[in-house]
C-alpha cells in the first residue's frame, strides 16, 4: 500500500508539474528561435533553459521515491572566471544537459497525461465499484436512469448494477498496483535517461579512472614491497651462499673437513632461502589458490597464522583469477596486520556470497585503532579493492574489537 501511495502521488504531481513546464518550454523555445536572428532570442533561450533546469531539479528530487535509490546530479557548465555579461548570459546554450532538460519537459508532457488518466480512472473505478452497494440504490431509484448492466443487456435493477460494478471494482483494484506502478516507472525511466544519464556516465568514468589509478598504485606498492623483501632476504642469503661456496671450493684442497662443514652450512642456507622464497610467493598467488580455490587457500592462511583463527567459508565456487587473488591478498595482508599490531587473542574469518558480491569479514579482539588513512597498511588494501570496483569497510574503535569487511564483485 505504501508503494501504491508513492506511485499514485508521483503520477498526479507529475501531471501538475508537466503543465506549466511544457507551456513555458514551448513558448520560450519558439519565441527564442523565432527572434534569434535579431539577437533577442539568445537571452530568451537562455532564460528558457534556466527554467528547464529548475523543473529538472524538481524531477531529480522526486526520482528516488519511485526508483528506490539515489540518482546522480549533473554538473552544469559555468562561465569562465572573468567572463563578460554576454558570455555568462549565453552560457546555458553551450551546456548539453540544459538542452536535455528542455527535451524532457517536452516529451514528459504526453506521458504525464497518460499516467494521470490511468491513475485517476483506475482509482475511481476501483473505489466507486467496490462502494457501489452503499449508494447504488439511490441511482437505481432515479426514474429513467439506465445502469451499465442494462446498457450491456445483462440485466437491470439494484442487484444487477451492484454485481457488475463490484466485479469491475475488484478487477481494477487487483490491477491498480500494476497499472499505477507501470505508469510511474515509465515516467521515471524517461526522467532518469534524460536528466541523470549523462551524470551517471560521468560518475562511472570517474570511478573507472580512480579504480585504474588505485590498481596502478596498489601494484606499484606491491612491487616495491616485493623488491624490498627480496633484497633484504633471499638476495642477501644468496650472496652469502655464493661466498660460502667459494670458501668451500678453496678449502677442498687444503682442509677437506672444513670444506665439508662449509658445504653443510651452505645446504642449510639454501633450505632457508627456499623457505623464504616460498613465503614470498604465497603473498603473490600460492599454487593452492589456483589449483583448489579460495576455501583451501584461506584454510592454509588460517593454519599459518600465529593467532588462533576461526574460519567460516560458505562458498566453494570458483571465481575469476582477479577475484580470487584479491580476496586472498586482502585476507593475507589483514592477518599479517592482526599478527603484528592487534595483540589479539582470537581472529575470525568469514567468506560468504551475497548476490553478485563476495563478502570477506575479518574480526579480532585486539586493541583496535585500525583505519584506512594514507600511509597505513589498510590504505593499500582499499586501493586494491577499488581496482576491482570493490570496497573496504573498517570498524576499529580504540580498545577494539576490529571488524574489516571487504566487498568484492564476482558477478
Amino acid at each position: 500500500m505504501r508503494r501504491l501511495g508513492v506511485d499514485t502521488r508521483y503520477n498526479l504531481v507529475a501531471f501538475v508539474i508537466a503543465i506549466p513546464s511544457f507551456a513555458l518550454m514551448m513558448v520560450g523555445f519558439n519565441a527564442g528561435v523565432g527572434t534569434v536572428v535579431v539577437w533577442v532570442g539568445l537571452p530568451i533561450l537562455s532564460v528558457t533553459l534556466l527554467a528547464a533546469r529548475g523543473f529538472a531539479e524538481v524531477q531529480r528530487h522526486r526520482l528516488p521515491q519511485v526508483l528506490g535509490r539515489p540518482v546522480s546530479r549533473p554538473r552544469y557548465r559555468r562561465a569562465p572566471e572573468g567572463a563578460g555579461w554576454m558570455r555568462r548570459m549565453v552560457q546555458p546554450l553551450a551546456d548539453g544537459q540544459a538542452w536535455l532538460d528542455l527535451l524532457h519537459a517536452v516529451i514528459a508532457f504526453p506521458l504525464a497525461i497518460i499516467g494521470f488518466v490511468l491513475t485517476v480512472v483506475w482509482w475511481a473505478v476501483a473505489v466507486g465499484g467496490l462502494t457501489y452497494p452503499l449508494y447504488g440504490w439511490i441511482l437505481s431509484n432515479i426514474e429513467g436512469n439506465q445502469g451499465l448492466p442494462e446498457l450491456l443487456g445483462i440485466g437491470q435493477g439494484y442487484i444487477a448494477d451492484s454485481v457488475v460494478h463490484v466485479v469491475l471494482g475488484l478487477l481494477c483494484a487487483a490491477t491498480l498496483p500494476v497499472v499505477v506502478r507501470g505508469a510511474a516507472l515509465t515516467q521515471a525511466g524517461l526522467a532518469r535517461a534524460l536528466l541523470t544519464g549523462v551524470a551517471e556516465l560521468q560518475e562511472r568514468i570517474e570511478d573507472l579512472t580512480e579504480g585504474r589509478a588505485a590498481a596502478v598504485s596498489a601494484e606499484a606498492g606491491a612491487l616495491r614491497r616485493l623488491e624490498r623483501d627480496i633484497h633484504d632476504g633471499p638476495q642477501q642469503r644468496l650472496v652469502h651462499l655464493a661466498m660460502e661456496l667459494s670458501r668451500a671450493q678453496r678449502q677442498l684442497q687444503k682442509d677437506p673437513e672444513a670444506a665439508r662443514a662449509t658445504l653443510s652450512q651452505a645446504i642449510t642456507a639454501t633450505r632457508e632461502t627456499l623457505d623464504e622464497l616460498r613465503a614470498l610467493s604465497r603473498g603473490i598467488a600460492p599454487p593452492i589458490l589456483s589449483d583448489r580455490g579460495l576455501a583451501p587457500a584461506l584454510a592454509a592462511l588460517a593454519g599459518r597464522c600465529i593467532i588462533p583463527v576461526e574460519l567460516d567459508v560458505q562458498t566453494v565456487d570458483r571465481y575469476t583469477a582477479v577475484v580470487e587473488n584479491t580476496v586472498y591478498f586482502v585476507a593475507a595482508e589483514t592477518l599479517t596486520n592482526v599478527a603484528k599490531h592487534s595483540r589479539a587473542q582470537m581472529c575470525t574469518i568469514s567468506l560468504i556470497r551475497a548476490g553478485d558480491v563476495l563478502l570477506l569479514s575479518i574480526g579480532d579482539d585486539g586493541v583496535g585503532g585500525a583505519h584506512v588513512a594514507k600511509g597505513h597498511g589498510l590504505a593499500g588494501l582499499a586501493d586494491r579493492l577499488r581496482a576491482v570496483d570493490g570496497e573496504l569497510v573498517v570498524s576499529s574503535p580504540a580498545g577494539g574489537p576490529t571488524l574489516i569487511v571487504a566487498e568484492v564483485p564476482c558477478g
